[in-house]
């Protein structure tokens, strides 16, 4: 074999090695996304929301465990509210930039703070990539069923979110499927119906109330992330 052939090969054998060897952090917990545009839902209803409603989305991560920047984040919660410029999912809509408000847990120290906003811009890629203000408040959010739908969300006095199971009743065409999938990445998410939808803030130009909406998604997330090796 050639020199610079073989040069070559034990390179990139030495750079795959390196990405197999590099350290990992994961990081997982519950996810809750709220849309103003149904999830759920048939093709003809959805067709009647492009363009008009679901421009606006929340998203909330609670990790149960794992660190982020190398900073644990477990028992804590961050939530991304957002304001986009189109219907979010709609493949020919063009909704970025979207602006976005972070809402971060109280009980993080400056350190979990930082690490909490850069897990959720990571996360959230460009739902969160204009965020025109930053929130510090207490969260309280829990995931009551994942694979039932029941989920609750409070942060401070901004967003409030309550879901539960589609049921029967929410069948209103008999064609209801999933519609559009979860805007960020997750491990199982199951679509719900959104009680109450609720943003109080002023930094978005529109704050919204919406009530019995198969617009939510409740699950689990889990990531990794690369960890800076010192050899």
């Amino acid at each position: 074999m050639p020199r610079v052939v073989f040069a070559l090969v034990a390179l990139s054998l030495l750079t795959v090695s390196a990405f197999a060897q590099a350290p990992t952090a994961q990081i997982s917990g519950q996810y809750l996304e709220t849309r103003s545009a149904d999830v759920y839902v048939g093709q003809c209803f959805a067709n009647g929301e492009v363009g008009l409603t679901g421009e606006e989305a929340i998203v909330a991560w609670h990790i149960q465990e794992g660190k982020w920047d190398g900073v644990s984040l477990a028992g804590l919660t961050v939530v991304g509210a957002i304001k986009a410029q189109a219907t979010l999912g709609d493949p020919y809509g063009k909704p970025y930039p979207a602006k976005s408000v972070l809402i971060v847990d109280q009980q993080a120290t400056q350190q979990q703070r930082q690490a909490l906003i850069n897990f959720a811009q990571e996360m959230g890629g460009p739902l969160l990539q204009h965020v025109v203000r930053v929130v510090d408040t207490r969260i309280d959010m829990e995931v009551l069923q994942p694979h039932g739908g029941r989920a609750r969300l409070q942060a401070g006095d901004f967003l409030t979110v309550e879901t539960r199971g589609i049921g029967e009743k929410d069948h209103l065409c008999g064609n209801e499927d999933t519609f559009y999938q979860p805007l960020t990445a997750t491990t199982h998410a199951m679509p719900a119906v959104a009680m109450t939808d609720e943003y109080r803030g002023t930094d978005l130009n529109i704050s919204w109330t919406l009530h019995d909406k198969r617009s939510a998604f409740v699950g689990t997330f889990a990531t990794q992330q690369l960890v800076a090796s010192n050899r």
